[in-house]
């Protein structure tokens, strides 16, 4: 077993945002300029409108035949509204917010294009679809989600955590992890007990992780890879700050990571650091203790 992970830092990043527009606007990026100039508060604002008059945003404006359908299916599943569906289903135009950055802190692709869909989306009573995941961003959660003076954010308003059932109990991944660079995390074989407690553990994890992940990728160069420990240790500090609060308890556990391979895609899977019975459920008890556990 190695003691780290090495994993490859891509050159660029993207976030990728549609706005259904029941009537296409004159002047999209004019549009944008003056709705984000309006609606979203400094320093995020001034990072917005500059990236708005770089080349690394981009809005692109076709009837809605001229793009792929989105996915009203998964649309649904993650949330979606039946007004949501209505008008993604009516929609005679699609704004397409695209923008790039490279990676590291601040994901500035990221905030830059869901800010500008959701600055035009409140303008025009319109639904934002978060491509990546895909979800309806409802306006108040979509500007409750951007980062606030300090620049911090809240992991799960950038992450969603699917499970799906199985044989031998839940399979887990997370869906968001990417829009940094990183592969998502996965897990196997979770008892049908554990599906809460383990959530939030996963939650933790990925904000550990991404926090491991930042540490290697200071302003400046890039580095081609980046070495990650094997062995991580997530606590209930972590499982907080994904959620966006404080817990004052320093207590912590240890999991496993492994690289694997998922219909092509790098995933890190999650195991527990020593085998043996009822391993998760025994994580799960060390770190959240007996009543919380199951």
């Amino acid at each position: 077993m190695g003691e780290s992970l090495t994993l490859p830092v891509p050159e660029t990043l993207h976030g990728i945002y549609a706005v259904a527009l029941a009537e296409p606007p004159a002047d999209p990026r004019e549009l944008a300029r003056e709705q984000v100039a309006r609606r979203v508060a400094p320093p995020l604002r001034d990072l917005v409108l500059g990236m708005l008059a770089s080349p690394m945003l981009t809005l692109d404006l076709r009837a809605t035949g001229a793009f792929p359908p989105l996915p009203s299916d998964l649309l649904g599943l993650y949330g979606a509204t039946a007004a949501d569906l209505a008008a993604v289903a009516s929609a005679t135009h699609l704004l397409a917010v695209r923008a790039a950055y490279r990676p590291g802190w601040p994901p500035a692709h990221e905030w830059a294009a869901r800010a500008v869909a959701g600055a035009v989306g409140a303008e025009t009573g319109a639904p934002v679809v978060d491509v990546f995941t895909p979800q309806v961003l409802a306006p108040a959660r979509l500007a409750e989600s951007l980062p606030g003076p300090d620049g911090e954010i809240r992991l799960t308003d950038w992450m969603l955590l699917p499970h799906t059932a199985g044989p031998h109990g839940f399979w887990f991944t997370t869906k968001g992890l990417a829009r940094f660079g990183l592969p998502e995390l996965q897990t196997e074989h979770v008892p049908p007990a554990l599906v809460e407690p383990w959530g939030r553990l996963l939650n933790g994890l990925a904000r550990r992780v991404l926090d491991l992940w930042l540490d290697e990728l200071p302003a400046g160069e890039q580095p081609l890879v980046v070495d990650l420990p094997e062995l991580v240790s997530v606590g209930l500090q972590d499982v907080a700050a994904a959620q966006g609060v404080a817990e004052p308890m320093r207590r912590e556990v240890s999991v496993r990571l492994r690289q694997d391979t998922v219909d092509g895609e790098p995933v890190l899977t999650v195991l527990a650091a020593e085998d043996g019975p009822d391993r998760l459920e025994s994580l799960c008890t060390a770190l959240f203790g007996a009543q919380d556990a199951v």
